[in-house]
């Protein structure tokens, strides 16, 4: 008589996702923590431009010698400061 459940044996293909669920997990970033990787990833969009072609977006956009630019420069290094802060949160929920 034939059963309708495969064997054990059978289910090797399966591959295992024990470990892909926790790495899902880890990444439930906040509001917060999205707004810090955004302020960075401009100023390296901005840092990146400066190197290459000596052109600073900031200023370009915020005007040169205003408070603007301080602002955002101001802005992208205390995101700096939070992220390593995040990084090391990340780095203590994996242990």
């Amino acid at each position: 008589m034939a059963t309708m459940n495969a064997p054990a044996n059978e289910r090797r293909h399966i591959p295992e996702r024990r470990n892909a669920g926790g790495a899902l997990h880890a990444t439930h970033f906040s509001a917060l923590d999205w707004t810090a990787m955004v302020l960075m990833i401009v100023g390296g969009i901005n840092w990146g431009l400066v190197g290459a072609f000596e052109f600073d977006l900031v200023a370009a956009l915020f005007g040169d010698r205003t408070s603007g630019p301080r602002l955002v420069y101001a802005l992208v290094g205390i995101a700096s400061l939070y992220a390593i802060y995040l990084l090391s949160k990340m780095a203590a929920r994996q242990h």
